[in-house]
């Protein structure tokens, strides 16, 4: 989110007894509520019961299902479906599905999500956002960012992911530093990275020009590792 927030208001607030720390600009708000669906939902709680929006947006990175979809692709779903229960949303605009999945895919995981869902790209986070802004009433949007392709082969991560949904960067730092066989994949993984997101944040710009004012509200911004 670093090249869209640089400039923006930043906001220090709680809830439910955590705090969160909150982008400001105009009429729309922030937050990197973490990775996986818990630190999703409390984020999502947290923006609505702070800020009231007309629209909260799940936006981040997404790993792509199908081979056609390319690293820096934008992808805004009319349909999210959960994984994990096989519910939907339809978010009214848009074209193509979203997976959230409870864990990085593999590109076996992938090929077999793909087979099942016929989705463009997976996800961790976008049926929490989507199902918290359901029970409040609050519309639900979606904005995600092809960061990995089809083939694309992470370094196991999970073990680097807290209890808060948030990335020990330093952790994962270390152990790849002992596995040289990893750095290739590790440099790819942070060129494709850069590229999605100035792509997200491009994507984000327009979502709050005057243009898109309909769409004007609350984003509950999500990475994907």
């Amino acid at each position: 989110m670093r090249p869209l927030i640089r400039y923006w208001r930043v906001s220090e607030k709680e809830h439910a007894g955590r705090s969160f720390r909150f982008f400001e600009n105009e009429n729309v708000a922030l937050v990197c509520g973490g990775i996986g669906t818990e630190a999703a939902r409390r984020a999502t709680e947290a923006i609505i019961a702070l800020y009231a929006p007309s629209v909260v947006y799940s936006a981040g990175f997404a790993g792509a299902l199908d081979a056609h979809m390319k690293v820096g692709d934008i992808l805004e779903p009319r349909w999210v479906i959960n994984a994990s229960d096989g519910s939907r949303v339809d978010t009214g605009a848009g074209e193509g599905t979203l997976l959230t999945f409870g864990s990085v895919a593999s590109p076996q995981q992938k090929a077999k999500l793909q087979d099942s869902f016929r989705a463009l790209a997976v996800d961790m986070e976008a049926a929490a956002v989507a199902r918290a802004a359901e029970v409040r009433g609050v519309r639900f949007a979606a904005l995600k960012v092809i960061s990995d392709e089809a083939g694309f082969v992470f370094p196991s991560m999970e073990r680097f992911v807290d209890a808060n949904g948030q990335f020990r960067e330093v952790q994962f730092a270390l152990f790849s530093a002992l596995r040289p066989w990893l750095w290739p994949r590790v440099a790819q993984l942070a060129r494709n990275s850069g590229r999605a997101s100035r792509a997200l944040c491009d994507g984000l710009r327009k979502i709050g020009s005057p243009a898109r004012a309909d769409h004007a509200g609350a984003l509950e911004a999500l990475h994907h590792p």
